[in-house]
């Protein structure tokens, strides 16, 4: 093959990969609208057309002669990006070619009305409104683990939608040590006698208010607010429609202070990812994300690492207290400081604490497993789920809204997701410590809101990247070592026993 063939090739490879960009772009545009602005009576008609979409993107993701020109190229011994590029983009054809034209769009029937039903389900907190959907979702789910096919689990074949490489086996032992040791710090902490003060929250806190503060965080970070936009939806979710287009939401409440900025800092974690990727690899397969664990990484380190420490409020809590003069007269960077940094075990993931965060996330990845390999049956959901918050959390559940159906996963078919949550944990904190040795200055300039360094070690070391490593890959070549639970939990021992006073 001559180079000008080759190029020619390239050429229509990346016309074809833009037009499958374009329509998944479009399906976001429409998933988007149907968790913010869609009126209730506009579900049906959503839901024929995200299958309709569906159906197309993965007829043009499918076709045979886009597989014939990657095995051409596959061939034709390219180097540097153009290899990833064919390399990459053969490993998701010969995923999807497994997958049946008529099975997508099953599926995407499924999460529409599943996702509907589970927003009324929730508000009625009536897990038997929702227990046929869920049904139909895992059987789809098992059926699109035998069409993937896998070795041991079947949950494998889900794990690898998201996390590539990653399976139940390597999963287990490093959940479990996170289990053992996350119970340890937070009944060591729960049982301290230092506690926060924390009666200062139990006020209204006007909700324009918090938005506003939420908008100006987002932006300090560094989201590009011309190239992104924030709403309300019933759970918090960040979705791109190419680098300049890129749109988060949060859920506030007047009677929590921080949920509405958690929520933002967090989602604006994953925006900026989206808005760091290469301009010249947007359409294309190494326009994207790694992962979802490393995405998810941006999300944690910027909430939590960023967002939840001490120099981060040294420098927000004057600006909080402008917004809240009255509510907030008497209250200090470090009140601040312990009250986001309380550890109380709760019911609710997305309002977790850092300490209890990933036994919400272990309790999941079990039920998920047992649910797919046929080892627990969907009416029993509500009462495993039950079970493992009593185990793992020490709590009763009131009720399905404030246990089963608090997340909106499920409906969305999404098992297999849960468990990228606490990765992402484990490659913040392995990150992190890079980080804080090449930026000698970080939290000085977090005490003077600048967050650029930051930013632009991330632009440089995860978002650029794209697809040109793995998760595995990307750890390694930054920390020098392979993704291991310990600095995380050193990371967690350090901060709250100094909060706490306790010896960890």
């Amino acid at each position: 093959m001559s180079q000008t063939d080759r190029q020619n090739q390239l050429q229509t490879l990346r016309a074809r990969l833009g037009e499958i960009s374009d329509i998944n772009n479009a399906l976001s545009v429409l998933h988007w609208d149907q968790e913010v602005y869609m009126p209730p009576k506009g579900a049906s008609g959503r839901a024929l057309q995200l299958a309709t979409l569906s159906s197309i993107s993965h007829a043009r993701a499918t076709d045979p002669e886009l597989g014939a020109l990657l095995e051409d190229l596959a061939a034709a011994g390219l180097k540097g990006d153009d290899a990833k590029l064919v390399s990459e983009t053969l490993h998701d054809y010969r995923r999807a070619v497994k997958l049946p034209d008529e099975f997508v769009r099953e599926f995407s029937l499924a999460q529409s009305r599943a996702f509907e039903a589970w927003v009324k389900a929730r508000k009625d907190s009536d897990f038997a409104a929702f227990q046929p959907h869920l049904q139909t979702i895992v059987d789809l789910l098992r059926r699109r683990a035998d069409y993937m096919g896998y070795e041991g689990s079947p949950y494998n074949a889900l794990l690898e939608d998201y996390e590539r490489g990653m399976r139940v086996d390597s999963l287990k032992p490093v959940f479990a040590t996170l289990a053992k040791e996350q119970s340890r710090i937070v009944d060591a902490v729960t049982n301290s006698p230092h506690q926060p003060e924390t009666a200062w929250l139990d006020q209204e806190w006007d909700e324009q208010t918090q938005w506003d503060f939420a908008l100006q965080v987002a932006a300090d970070f560094g989201y590009d607010l011309e190239a992104g936009r924030m709403d309300r939806s019933v759970h918090p979710f960040s979705t791109g429609f190419g680098i300049r287009d890129v749109r988060i939401t949060t859920r506030l409440s007047k009677d929590e202070l921080f949920m509405g900025l958690t929520g933002a800092m967090h989602e604006t974690g994953h925006a900026m990812y989206e808005q760091g990727l290469r301009e010249e690899d947007e359409r294309t397969t190494l326009g994207e994300a790694i992962s979802l664990g490393v995405h998810e990484s941006q999300s944690r380190m910027w909430e939590n690492m960023i967002g939840r420490g001490r120099a981060f409020w040294e420098h927000y809590t004057p600006k909080l207290r402008e917004a809240f003069p009255l509510q907030m007269q008497d209250v200090s960077p470090e009140d601040v400081y312990r009250a986001v940094n309380r550890v109380q075990p709760s019911l609710i993931r997305v309002e977790a604490d850092e300490c209890t965060y990933n036994l919400h996330i272990v309790l999941r990845f079990e039920i998920e497993i047992d649910l797919i390999e046929n080892r627990l049956a969907v009416k029993d959901v509500p009462e495993a789920w039950n079970a493992k918050v009593k185990q793992y959390l020490g709590l009763d559940v009131p009720g399905d809204a404030m246990g089963c159906l608090q997340d909106i996963h499920w409906s969305h078919g999404s098992m297999g997701y849960f468990p990228t949550y606490a990765l992402g944990n484990l490659y913040a904190a392995q990150m992190f410590e890079r980080i804080e040795k090449d930026v000698p200055l970080l939290w000085t300039g977090v005490e003077r809101g600048d967050f650029s360094p930051l930013l632009n070690w991330l632009r440089e070391h995860v978002h650029r990247v794209g697809r040109r490593m793995t998760a595995p890959e990307l750890i390694q070549s930054i920390t020098g070592k392979p993704l291991s639970p310990e600095p995380y939990l050193n990371y967690l021992k350090s901060k709250f026993g100094g909060l706490y006073q306790v010896s960890l």
